[in-house]
Formats: C-alpha cells, structure tokens, sequence
C-alpha cells in the first residue's frame, strides 16, 4: 500500500506533463512594469516589478512604428524592435512586437527566435519568406507573400524574410515573448567574439580555411 501512494505523486507528474508549455512567467497581478537593470539590484528571469503606485501610462507605450526604419547597410533591412526594453510594461505579458522594413532584395538573414514564435504580416511590397525544420529532416517552408499576406514562423526554428520586389517593402510582426531574443545564424557562426577556431568551421561547413578567413573577416 505504501509503494502504491509513493507512486502516486509520480504518475500524477506524468500525466500533467502534456499540459505543460514553455512560456513567459505568468502575471500574478494586473501588470508588473519592468524596472531597468541600471536600477536593479537583484536579478531574475526577467525583470523585477515596479511600484504599482509608481506606474504610469507611458510605461506602456512605444511611438513611432509609422515610421520606416533605416535599411542602408550590408543586409538592407531593419529591424524595429518593440519589446519588454522598450515598453516596460510588456514585463510578464508574454508578448512584443517589431516592424521589418526590407530596401529592394533585402533580406532578413536567416535567424532564429530562442524563446517566441513568431507571426509576421505583410503591408507593403512583395516577400520571399520561409523555415527550416529541426534535424535531420531539415525541410524547407517557404512562400511567397503580398499585402495582407501572413506567415507564422515556430518557436526556435531557422527563418528568413527576402525582398524579391524593385520597391521597398516592410512588414510587421508579433512575437510571444516579451524578450524574444536574436540569434543571427552568419553574425554568431563566423563573428563570434572570440572567433571560433577556423579548424572547428572548415571541417563543419566542409570548405578550405581560405573561405572560412574571408568569412570571418567580413563580421
């Protein structure tokens, strides 16, 4: 009898574990704004709450995103961020947002969002989109995407956005973190600080150490 009710905890464990999803913390109150780090003096998965009575409405606004962003640079695109740093009031929400403005064949490099999905509308222009599932069956999703078009991107995978038109294009989307975070496959690849071993990148990407140099050298 005393085997049966040691186990009981266990199989209780087990059978709520299908329910269970990674995510945000959860708000146990009606918001809780975040404090900046410079302030903070403990840290937390996240960031510690503001004083409620100290909380006003612009902890929850962020202005501009009418505004196209600045794509003059190797990759001709720009992204807008709209998360928990810019509005602390995102703190524990779960959610942000960013506007993507793409010049003629810009391109979002492939990246990948560590903790957020991430669902992405196209307002203006014409977009070459798509995802590489996990290993090993690493298959390609892709679409192309005109206004009003939507395409969702799943939590961690390898994803890209290209401007295949000859005008600007921009596009907005939502994330389900309130800090999603960026990995940029190339900028972490090839300019790492410090680089990672030539050696290590020759024979995974299976060229000769010249290429792996000039690739380096340009991040």
């Amino acid at each position: 009898m005393k085997m049966i009710l040691g186990f009981f905890p266990v199989i209780v464990i087990i059978s709520l574990a299908p329910f269970v999803y990674a995510s945000d913390p959860s708000p146990l109150q009606d918001f809780c704004v975040a404090v900046g780090d410079s302030a903070a003096a403990v840290f937390v998965n996240g960031k510690i709450c503001k004083n409620p009575n100290m909380v006003v409405a612009e902890d929850f606004f962020f202005p501009g995103l009418n505004k196209p962003g600045n794509t003059s640079n190797a990759v001709g695109s720009r992204v807008t961020a709209v998360n928990v740093n810019q509005i602390p009031g995102l703190n524990t929400l779960g959610i942000s947002a960013v506007r993507i403005d793409y010049a003629p064949q810009g391109i979002n490099p492939p990246h990948t969002h560590p903790r957020a999905t991430e669902i992405l509308v196209v307002v203006e222009g014409t977009l070459y989109v798509g995802f590489v599932t996990s290993n090993p069956a690493n298959k390609l999703f892709a679409k192309y995407l005109y206004p009003g078009d939507v395409f969702v991107f799943p939590e961690g995978l390898i994803h890209f956005q290209y401007n295949v038109g000859k005008t600007n294009a921009y596009a907005f989307a939502g994330l389900s973190s309130q800090n999603p975070g960026v990995i940029t496959i190339a900028n972490s690849v090839f300019g790492s600080d410090p680089s990672i071993n030539p050696d290590v990148l020759t024979k995974a990407f299976q060229v000769e150490k010249d290429v792996i140099d000039r690739l380096q050298a340009q991040f």
